[in-house]
């Protein structure tokens, strides 16, 4: 069976990321075509003997960061100039018998993972000191072949050797906004450049990023393919009826069915947290905003009127509800309840939270920035992100016009549609030809 390996980076985090969801739905997707699906982590344990114990490195906790020796700042120097030279991964069966967590999605859909120690550390710390990428070999053997494509879901200064590699890049944020990101832009770029050079096929995730990455990266047209995302939201979770996920919102947060905003992500910069929560503010509104997001970077100017309010106190700091995490399918029933999620980003690559909602049967408001009017259509209250007032003036018209939420809902639930797994499956099957990979 042909095989698709994909980085497991994101997939390793905590809590999650974006581009954890998207490396999710692709292994599903990529099942459901009928290839072998396998994940390549970096672990920063050693190999064992031990199947089980190499796989319980994988799934193991997050340990906070430790002041390192001088031997281990000998030993990591050394490790990182040899990365350069290449790197290699051995091969973990699924045992069964490691329970991973499932607030952090589970188990990832793959017939076998690989891994080999602080693979992305190294790598990243080789090109920042080299401007060198790691080349990858896996130990293969006649139980555990290579496999046939390498599909790197996250820009990351490593390549495959003797496959063909594949790059999604979700967007070029940090060259569109570089006030909204923390990387160093010389070095994003060289690597962009690299990737640019190396890459047998880059994927994206929007017509927008795709425009993005042929003029500033200079990748000819026929080396880009847009596959967009699909929504793929766990049948046991739409399947609760409306009165039980009613209950649980009353009984949890004490908010009722179709009675508050949502706004959900990272909070940094180009989420645009501090306009809405001044737009919200200024609409007048009695309705409740509940706010959902982890500090990320850059986040101070974001939350500084959210958190004056919150100081102050009074009506106002009632009206605003914000929690940093969420489990997964605590969030799908806020969704669902919800009057509207607020989602006016300055500039998103992709924009899943939009997409999640109109699935949902909820109404939208979002903004002209990068690719959500790709995703919203016609569907929701689409608004200029750095205008306040017209962020006010959507909140207010969402508040109070049931029937206009009504139409919206109707209008992103067909919209929604358009972003079907059957759909992600077909664009799948035409950007794996396009490396030589025949999908019946």
């Amino acid at each position: 069976m042909t095989t698709i390996c994909i980085d497991g980076f994101n997939l390793a985090l905590a809590k999650g990321s974006g581009i954890a969801t998207y490396g999710r739905n692709l292994l599903q997707n990529v099942r459901a075509i009928g290839l072998g699906t396998e994940v390549l982590y970096g672990p920063p344990t050693p190999r064992r003997s031990d199947n089980v114990l190499n796989e319980a490195a994988l799934a193991d906790a997050e340990r906070p960061p430790q002041k390192l020796s001088r031997k281990r700042k000998i030993q990591r120097f050394q490790e990182t100039y040899k990365s350069r030279f290449g790197r290699e991964a051995y091969p973990i069966t699924p045992s069964g018998e490691v329970i991973w967590p499932e607030r952090d999605g589970g188990r990832p859909a793959a017939d076998r993972f690989w891994a080999s120690q602080d693979l992305f550390s190294y790598g990243n710390r080789a090109f920042a000191a080299y401007g060198k990428e790691t080349p990858v070999d896996f130990d293969a053997s006649a139980d555990a072949p290579a496999p046939d494509v390498m599909q790197w879901t996250a820009t990351l200064p490593l390549y495959a050797r003797k496959v063909p590699n594949i790059y999604t890049i979700h967007d070029l944020i940090p060259l569109r906004l570089p006030h909204t990101t923390l990387d160093d832009k010389a070095t994003y770029k060289a690597m962009c450049d690299a990737i640019a050079r190396r890459a047998d096929h880059i994927a994206v995730v929007s017509e927008t990023t795709r425009q993005d990455v042929i003029r500033l990266l200079g990748v000819p047209e026929d080396r880009v393919t847009n596959t967009y995302q699909a929504v793929s939201i766990p049948e046991k979770l739409t399947a609760r009826s409306q009165l039980e996920v009613e209950l649980e919102l009353s009984g949890v947060f004490n908010l009722g069915w179709k009675d508050y905003f949502l706004h959900f992500g990272a909070i940094e910069p180009k989420k645009n947290l501090g306009r809405i929560v001044e737009a919200y503010l200024a609409s007048g509104s009695t309705t409740p905003l509940v706010v959902i997001g982890g500090r990320a970077w850059l986040d101070e100017g974001e939350t500084a009127l959210l958190n004056q309010v919150k100081r102050d106190g009074g009506p106002s700091a009632d009206r605003i509800r914000q929690y940093e995490y969420m489990p997964f399918s605590m969030l799908i029933s806020l969704i669902r309840g919800a009057k509207a999620t607020l989602f006016p980003s300055l500039y998103e690559g992709f924009g899943l939270p939009v997409l999640e909602s109109m699935a949902l049967s909820t109404a939208v408001l979002t903004s002209t920035g990068g690719s959500l009017p790709e995703v919203a259509g016609d569907a929701a209250v689409v608004v200029d992100p750095y205008d306040v007032q017209a962020i006010t003036r959507g909140i207010q018209a969402l508040d109070a016009d049931e029937a206009m939420r009504a139409d919206f809902e109707g209008r992103g639930l067909a919209q929604a549609a358009r972003f079907t797994p059957q759909a992600y499956q077909a664009r799948l099957r035409d950007l794996y030809a396009k490396v030589g990979v025949a999908v019946g």
